[in-house]
């Protein structure tokens, strides 16, 4: 489904994000970890034609993001509260993004009715602008808004940072089931190792700029990365074999 080829991006003489080449077929569910700075949102923006390469190519089913706009119809994803329309109600917002794909205000409220365990009654009639909620509840508004969308491609940076540990559970449910139940592809970027361990089938680490680590997860996946964090091993401790990158 999404296919990196040579993709590079340089602030002021620093590489940020430098991957020759990664594929990430559909229906994968992949978890995307590593320090502040190694490149992961920069990476998120740059699959989501937000930031522009300075070299490569991102590939989303064959078409360049950066020269089309087909993807976007298949496509949800929330990286921060800067997604969100805040002078907007919750309410307001998810009619407006189910008008933008074309469903009607009773279907809109069918889809927010399925996720009212997720909300926990925190969303939905208070009114409250979407600026006024705490940024747990600015998270469960930008991922409710993605799953209205019923995407192939559900892309969500550090969804689990400022949400309780009950919505934590939630929301590791409906990624589980998109992906099992509905072949979503989904790239979740945690730093919450046991969290992207659970929800995630393959991980890719990134370490400055490049995905240094591309696993499959297996029971000693999470010892691994926390062996890898623990010690603060450097970028030359592994190598990458470019056929493990499927």
């Amino acid at each position: 489904m999404i296919e990196i080829k040579d993709l590079k991006k340089v602030y002021n003489g620093l590489t940020v994000v430098n991957v020759p080449y990664l594929q990430i077929n559909k229906g994968e569910s992949i978890g995307l970890v590593g320090n502040n700075g190694a490149g992961k949102t920069t990476l998120f923006r740059m699959i989501l034609d937000l930031i522009r390469a300075d070299k490569g190519e991102v590939l989303s089913n064959g078409i360049n993001v950066a020269g089309g706009e087909t993807w976007k119809n298949y496509t949800a994803a929330y990286l921060d509260e800067g997604f969100l329309i805040d002078y907007l109600t919750p309410e307001e917002y998810f009619y407006f993004i189910g008008g933008l794909h074309n469903q009607n205000k009773a279907q809109v409220d069918e889809k927010l009715a399925s996720l009212s365990e997720f909300f926990n009654g925190e969303i939905i009639k208070k009114s409250k602008y979407i600026r006024d909620l705490s940024k747990g509840n600015q998270c469960k508004v930008g991922v409710g808004t993605c799953l209205l969308q019923q995407p192939e491609l559900l892309m969500l940076d550090e969804p689990f940072a400022n949400i309780d540990p009950s919505t934590q559970f939630r929301l590791k449910n409906i990624l589980k089931d998109q992906n099992k139940n509905h072949g979503v592809t989904t790239i979740v970027s945690s730093h919450d190792l046991n969290h992207v361990t659970d929800v995630c089938d393959r991980i890719l680490l990134m370490e400055k700029g490049v995905v240094i680590k591309d696993m499959a997860t297996s029971s000693s996946t999470l010892t691994e990365l926390e062996e890898y964090f623990g010690v603060g091993q450097s970028i030359a401790s592994y190598t990458v074999n470019p056929e493990e990158n499927h």
